[in-house]
């Protein structure tokens, strides 16, 4: 199967210009190693069973070896070794260049045996799987980066050209690039199962050496997923796992948690807390989300025609697609996102904030239905914002640059209100 672009190869590129070395974070299976292999002019490939003996065999005397080759040079799951992390900053100090290596990992730094931090020789990115846009399932039309523009471009009458259907599909199958290659649905939707499997007998041990039980993991990662794009408490999902476990402790439970989270498995959103309401009203706890919605999806050992029947279940996994695109979207405007929502049901399921300090407020509604409510949200938060800055004249709160419904419908256009209302299936970077 030929190489699909990447949103991060542009963003590869420029780490390698500013810098002496890249490191490559993400999920396993997301396609780190074929994107960094786009740009490698030589590999070491740390967990090859033909070479990993004599490389470690090398690090453990003199890792300087390893670095030898063209560069850039790929340094394969370097985490094998860490003492690599070490060497390609020194080498970085002593050739004073950019460009000179990328590194690869499947799960966050160790700091075990790492004497520096990198600060100023390497620059971390991140992947994830792939966006609608890179599998080419949204047609892309409508930039985020030309939405944040001072002059939006024009979206009334855009269309998207996924059926319901093929969104949930899309959902369910989720953004594997290996997934892409695959003959028939079945097999395509084998490939989340198989990456669930694997955490849970396998990669949840690995991680740290600490042995862990399969089915507790899996118990854990089927919680998260009964409460996806919630603001349930850790308590309460610990509850639920001890509910059907019955022998698993707090200290447990966070562990096996904390793994994941080393992973790139779970990603919670932090609440966005502006001075609009008082501190007690602003619920600040964070929101579960997955690196892919399709995790989720497998976690909990259902299909695709499951949700046929319960829309309002796939809604909580569309926002979770939603947030993963936003994120890949935003990645090189230096987007981050978080939530918002208070005592009152007010909210915006994200907001959007970028390094230049603009920001949009977004709800996810599936169908034309749930449009009205996301547009109030979105209206009524911007109108307390405003009554926020009548009396608050010192330390004013910017108003969001955009209000968006990202939607699973057909159609995009503009409301009166200044709402946009957005397809998934157009938008692009």
């Amino acid at each position: 199967m030929p190489y699909m672009p990447r949103i991060a190869d542009d963003e590869l590129q420029f780490r390698l210009d500013s810098a002496g070395a890249v490191l490559i974070e993400g999920p396993k299976w997301c396609g780190k190693t074929t994107t960094a292999l786009q740009k490698a002019k030589s590999t070491l490939f740390m967990q090859d069973p033909d070479t990993r003996d004599n490389s470690l065999a090398t690090a453990s005397v003199k890792p300087s070896l390893l670095l030898i080759g063209d560069t850039p040079r790929l340094l394969d799951e370097w985490q094998v070794a860490p003492v690599i992390w070490d060497a390609v900053r020194a080498s970085v100090d002593k050739k004073n260049e950019d460009g000179l290596y990328i590194l690869t990992g499947s799960n966050s730094i160790n700091r075990d045996g790492i004497y520096h931090t990198g600060t100023g020789r390497i620059s971390r990115m991140k992947m994830t799987t792939m966006t609608l846009k890179e599998s080419g399932e949204s047609t892309g039309e409508l930039s985020l980066k030309e939405l944040f523009s001072t002059e939006p471009p024009e979206i009334d009458g855009i269309r998207s050209k996924l059926t319901i259907e093929e969104l949930v599909f899309a959902a369910c199958r989720g953004g594997w690039p290996g997934s892409l290659s695959k003959k028939n649905d079945r097999a395509q939707l084998a490939v989340a199962t198989d990456y669930v499997r694997s955490l849970c007998e396998m990669d949840i041990s690995t991680i740290d050496g600490v042995e862990r039980n399969p089915a507790w993991s899996r118990s854990i990662l089927s919680s998260y997923a009964r409460n996806v794009s919630t603001l349930a408490k850790n308590k309460n999902i610990f509850q639920d796992v001890f509910q059907n476990l019955g022998n698993i402790s707090q200290t447990s439970f966070d562990s096996y948690k904390n793994a994941f989270e080393k992973l790139f498995v779970i990603q919670d959103l932090d609440a966005w807390c502006p001075s609009i309401r008082s501190k007690s009203a602003i619920r600040a706890g964070k929101k579960h989300e997955f690196v892919d919605p399709s995790i989720a999806v497998a976690s909990l050992g259902v299909k695709p025609e499951y949700f046929y029947s319960d829309m309002k279940t796939f809604g909580f996994i569309f926002e979770c697609l939603c947030a993963r695109d936003l994120q890949v979207y935003s990645y090189s405007l230096g987007g981050r996102l978080s939530h918002y929502r208070d005592r009152y049901n007010l909210e915006s399921d994200f907001v959007l904030h970028l390094d230049d300090g603009r920001y949009a407020l977004i709800e996810c509604k599936l169908g034309s239905s749930e449009i009205e409510e996301g547009a109030s949200h979105l209206v009524t938060l911007h109108d307390l914002i405003k009554k926020h800055n009548e009396t608050e004249t010192q330390v004013p709160l910017r108003e969001p640059d955009l209000k968006i419904i990202l939607t699973g419908s057909e159609m995009a256009y503009l409301r009166p209100d200044g709402v946009y209302v957005i397809p998934i299936g157009c938008l692009g970077d």
